[in-house]
């Protein structure tokens, strides 16, 4: 995509961009996340695959790489936390994805030859990466001309240009998707679907079954009529043990926070500041200058329309004369002051096409600017716009189209490039500078008139004082200082602060409930003991952070004292199931059809009508595995026994089956089924190898 269609929608480019940093197509997105304990490891390993140990320098460098990829996308500006974060899984999934890969692929000897990576580089039979950087839009096929070029251009690049690096890594990329691609397609070569499994399928979607059941449901057991001893418990999660498996350590605490947010002094001491500072800033004769000096957000000056300003400034602005301040006024948890530096009309939307000269490819700022001097000269003597847009430009998204953006309004562009573009006058050609490089623009057409205003804003953020601060963090300390010697919920109910629970964190986490980037927190909890209360106060925020670990949960299968809470509702149901089917068992004894068993039970009969066994939900209640397969599985006109369910007790009678018409087209219900199998193999087979791999996760300690 364009660089500048990239300004009209940052985030989905910017994900589209990162997720397609991934080594393996078909892994794309995979989360890995198994953890192991703090403790192991070793200063230098963040994770092991397979035995082969990840050393934290090497991922640490992968990091950085992609954090600069994504930096770019931000026009050099920093990266968010969330995206930062985000980069380092991508990250971690990568390495892991490859060092398990790498190994089956060298077990198994694929490989992918010079002569077929010069194919896959090439503008025959490209890759589709390949295809989509140097391709023709409206054919699909690579553009011979525009690959050679870049070739020829790499080829004569410096040995530290960045671009060589970049392609390096590109192709290096497409080669180990291609392996990957390989490995699926041996794996997946080998699945079959005979005849017997196409008709079970045909049949388990189409055939039709007709039934009536009686239901004693669990709800109409009071739980307080339930009493669940410890063989209960030990009995259902014995036979339910593959649920409770780990396939990370995670662990539980809880915490207290006191607030250092601002108080009502410092509200009223910062208010102060500012009025003082809106005095200063009527009087003011260089606004950009003023701002510069006294905001904390500084931003190129720019005109917006009716409905692009905060309400309270889109209220006032458009009514009033130049020079008129605003303010102060509180946005949020920041004090603002307004002035306005001009209004004028100005088109509604602008029509334009542009030459990107980036710094990266030019090799500097003034290579540049002299080479976007250069082309503007070019056009000045009659140059087709759309011929060195092609040829020239770094956008390759609008370069395709001969430079063209299409139609904008305002705030679609960067603030350097709407300025030029709505300020000057249709047919100029200007030079512009912004985050991107050096832009020569053409202004196509410009439509519509409006009134625009342009405002300078100077921002405070209302900060807690020194004084608010340290009375929270005096009170913190306090707190810590008094639980090393009591009760932790005694302690927080006498400093009068909620005791909050972080419950199932992971290792890498960066936030909890109620607390975001809360790092320093979670890296203590997994290096402490159960039970061990932090031996410092956290500072997350505005907060003051004392924190207890409650709960380890390591990997592998849990133990039952770790369980219990979440399979409590469960284990209930199980004992109301033995209480209802022996009510159930003694209402058929001796009955001869449904009416006397609902009768006996206190239930009633309840009809069903053309259910499938693809699909076993139960009208009105939900899914019923086990009713469904036994109603399936039974003949009609019998009294079935007691069936425990999901939702309670059930005995049925069949009506009747309702057989589908026979199967007509084998052929084409197996390539349906092989397809889903092929689907499902492709993170099967994945999942199979983690769990071989036995990945060992350590990155808590380090991040």
């Amino acid at each position: 995509m364009g660089i500048m269609n990239f300004l009209r929608n940052k985030m989905g480019t910017i994900l589209v961009a990162v997720i397609g940093l991934a080594l393996f197509a078909f892994i794309a997105g995979e989360v890995i996340q198994y953890g192991g304990s703090f403790l192991s490891g070793d200063n230098t390993t963040i994770g092991v695959v397979a035995g082969e140990k990840i050393p934290y320098e090497k991922f640490n460098e992968n990091v950085e790489r992609t954090t600069a990829q994504m930096q770019q996308q931000y026009g050099g500006g920093s990266v968010p936390p969330q995206m930062a974060a985000y980069a380092q899984e991508q990250t971690w999934n990568q390495m892991i994805s490859r060092t398990i890969l790498e190994k089956e692929l060298k077990n198994l000897n694929l490989v992918v030859g010079t002569d077929e990576t010069k194919v896959l580089l090439g503008d025959r039979n490209p890759h589709p990466q390949i295809a989509q950087a140097f391709g023709d839009p409206q054919t699909g096929k690579v553009d011979p001309a525009k690959l050679n070029q870049f070739k020829a251009n790499l080829q004569n690049a410096k040995a530290d240009d960045p671009i060589r690096e970049r392609w390096r890594a590109f192709t290096e990329g497409i080669i180990e998707s291609k392996k990957a691609e390989k490995y699926v397609v041996l794996v997946t070569n080998g699945l079959y679907v005979n005849s017997l499994e196409a008709k079970d399928d045909y049949e388990a979607k189409n055939k039709l079954a007709n039934f009536k059941y009686v239901a004693l449901e669990y709800a109409a057991v009071p739980d307080n009529k339930v009493t669940l001893t410890d063989g209960d418990y030990q009995e259902y999660y014995d036979a339910h043990k593959s649920l409770f498996k780990n396939k990370q350590e995670l662990r539980s605490f809880e915490y207290v926070a006191f607030s250092g947010a601002p108080s009502k002094a410092d509200s009223v001491a910062a208010k102060a500041e500012v009025d003082k500072l809106a005095q200063e800033f009527k009087a003011s004769n260089n606004d950009s200058l003023f701002v510069q000096l006294n905001s904390e957000t500084k931003v190129p000056f720019s005109y917006q329309k009716k409905g692009q300003l905060e309400p309270v400034l889109d209220s006032v602005m458009f009514n009033a004369s130049k020079g008129f301040v605003y303010g102060p006024y509180l946005s949020g948890n920041t004090y603002k002051i307004a002035k306005l530096v001009d209004s004028r009309l100005s088109p509604d939307s602008v029509t334009a096409s542009h030459i990107l000269i980036t710094p990266a490819e030019a090799g500097g700022d003034d290579k540049a600017q002299a080479k976007a001097d250069s082309i503007k000269k070019l056009l000045d003597s009659g140059r087709s716009f759309a011929d060195l847009a092609t040829t020239f430009s770094s956008d390759k998204g609008s370069a395709e189209k001969g430079g063209s953006l299409g139609t904008f309004g305002r705030g679609a562009m960067v603030p350097e490039f709407e300025a030029a573009a709505f300020n000057g006058s249709k047919g100029d050609i200007k030079i512009v500078k912004s985050q991107f490089g050096f832009h020569i623009i053409r202004i196509e057409n410009q439509k519509g008139s409006s009134q625009v205003v342009k405002l300078a804003i100077v921002d405070k953020p209302l900060t807690a004082s020194s004084s608010t601060q340290s009375a929270a963090y005096s009170k913190a300390q306090a707190f810590l200082g008094n639980v090393a010697n009591g009760d932790f919920d005694a302690q927080a109910k006498k400093a009068g602060v909620p005791v909050l629970p972080a419950t199932d964190v992971n290792g890498v986490a960066s936030n909890i409930p109620g607390l975001e980037n809360a790092r320093p927190v979670i890296k203590w909890a997994f290096g402490a003991d159960k039970g061990d209360v932090s031996n410092e106060v956290f500072s997350v925020g505005d907060q003051f952070v004392v924190a207890r670990l409650t709960t380890i949960k390591p990997e592998g299968i849990l133990p039952l004292e770790l369980v219990k809470p979440q399979i409590e509702a469960a284990v209930r149901n199980k004992v109301k199931a033995k209480q209802l089917i022996e009510k159930l068992a003694g209402a058929r004894n001796g009955a001869s059809n449904l009416a006397q068993v609902a009768q006996k039970a206190g239930g009633k009969v309840v009809p069903v009508q053309n259910i499938v066994f693809a699909n076993p939900v139960l009208p009105g209640l939900g899914p019923e595995y086990s009713l469904i397969g036994s109603v399936f599985g039974s003949q009609p006109g019998k009294l079935s026994n007691p069936v425990e369910g999901q939702m309670g007790v059930y005995v049925f009678t069949v009506d009747g089956f309702v057989k589908p018409a026979p199967l007509t087209n084998m052929v084409k219900t197996k390539e349906q089924i092989s397809q889903e199998l092929v689907q499902r193999a492709q993170g099967g087979v994945f999942e199979a190898l983690k769990d071989k791999a036995n990945v060992k996760d350590y990155r808590a300690k380090f991040l």
